[in-house]
């Protein structure tokens, strides 16, 4: 008893090659916008950094000094030290595209990939996926 035939593993891979395409245009068109990064503490935001203009450097947060950020010249960021006990923010790696996100719960302090000049009343909070 046969359970897949050959038709269904070609309709299997289409699918695969359009979601991949999709996928892949995707991140081509919001990728290539410039972006920033927001950070936030306790809900509020306290700072927005511009992640296009090629610049390295560490830096904190006046809020919470324990926390240091790594912003890189090809325009990622990261959380580089914490004093939090997990260090699952460190552990989140670079962060580049819009969309994405590290948090430091024990700090309360979110870090977020936007698009630059977003942030109005009407837009998307999340992206998820």
């Amino acid at each position: 008893m046969k359970f897949a035939k050959k038709s269904d593993f070609i309709a299997l891979a289409v699918l695969l090659l359009v979601c991949d395409g999709a996928w892949f245009g995707y991140r081509q068109y919001f990728g290539r916008q410039g972006t920033a990064a927001e950070i936030y503490y306790q809900s509020k935001l306290v700072e927005t950094v511009d992640l296009t203009r090629g610049v390295e450097k560490r830096f904190s947060i006046p809020q919470n000094k324990n926390v240091v950020f790594h912003l890189y010249r090809d325009g990622s960021i990261c959380f580089e030290e914490s004093d939090c006990p997990d260090k699952i923010c460190i552990r989140a790696g670079r962060l580049r595209a819009v969309g994405e996100s590290a948090a430091c719960l024990p700090n309360q302090i979110v870090l977020k990939i936007v698009a630059k000049g977003s942030g109005g009343a009407d837009d998307i909070d999340m992206v998820a996926g």
